[in-house]
């Protein structure tokens, strides 16, 4: 068996710690300095934990980890840059970008990955409402996976309720934490989806997405007018097609809302 045991050191180093046994008796090896990352890392890959870019891993952080992690990812960019060949140390305008970027990255853009899902009540569903609603556009922001540029665009979310429902702003900030993280927007309908029917269990749950992406727009073609759309369907609007068009019909209507 082995066992990883972090202690603390100095900089952005943690000591580990490997205990090895193929008997009753236990030998340690030496302490090796790791980065917090491959801390991480390790304990990720030793509980069989997915971490893939689109995941949330907040779950396996320690507390003052992120932190941590937030140093090093400092010292990473500041490595880019250099490699770059932009002079840090003497361009006031990038002087400390390396951690305004490490900033943006834990802590907003991809926050998604690493902090808990914000806490959101759900309620008895009292009177039994059957009819479906829609919440849109909620603005989501997320950075293609391919190359960590931005996806911007709008989501519209249908529910037919189940035996629980969730006040409407939930699903603007369960949207924003799924986006928040480097996707690519066919993963991240799905994603949200799961998390939606985890939240509430609806009858019938519809989401469609609609988004400009800057790998084809700033990049690549170069292409400023393309977007891209897609949904998905489950429950009762996946079997019954007559609430299936009454959700594309709401939404449409609410989009037409926006241009009056």
């Amino acid at each position: 068996m082995t066992s990883t045991l972090p202690t603390s050191s100095n900089g952005n180093g943690v000591a580990l710690g490997k205990l090895r046994s193929s008997s009753p008796s236990k030998s340690q090896f030496p302490i090796a300095e790791a980065k917090i990352s491959e801390v991480i890392r390790e304990r990720l890959r030793q509980r069989g934990v997915s971490f893939l870019a689109n995941d949330n891993i907040a779950d396996h952080l320690l507390p003052g980890e992120l932190e941590t992690l937030q140093v090093e990812v400092a010292d990473r960019v500041r490595d880019l840059l250099h490699s770059l060949v932009i002079d840090t140390e003497n361009d006031h305008n990038t002087a400390e970008t390396a951690e305004r970027v490490a900033k943006m990255y834990l802590q907003e853009v991809f926050k998604g990955r690493y902090h808990q899902q914000p806490k959101v009540a759900s309620f008895p569903n009292v009177k039994q409402l059957d009819e479906i609603y829609t919440v849109g556009p909620i603005t989501v922001r997320s950075a293609c996976s391919h190359h960590l540029v931005p996806i911007m665009g709008n989501c519209w979310i249908g529910i037919k309720p189940g035996a629980r429902v969730i006040g409407l702003s939930k699903f603007t900030r369960v949207a924003d934490w799924v986006f928040s993280r480097p996707h690519i927007q066919e993963e991240a309908v799905m994603i949200l989806a799961d998390e939606i029917e985890k939240l509430c269990e609806p009858q019938g749950l519809g989401i469609i997405i609609k988004a400009q992406h800057y790998c084809m727009k700033w990049r690549g073609v170069q292409e400023p007018q393309t977007s891209m759309v897609n949904s998905v369907v489950r429950g009762d609007f996946r079997h019954d097609p007559s609430l299936k068009q009454e959700f594309f019909e709401l939404v449409r209507q609410q989009e037409a809302l926006l241009c009056t």
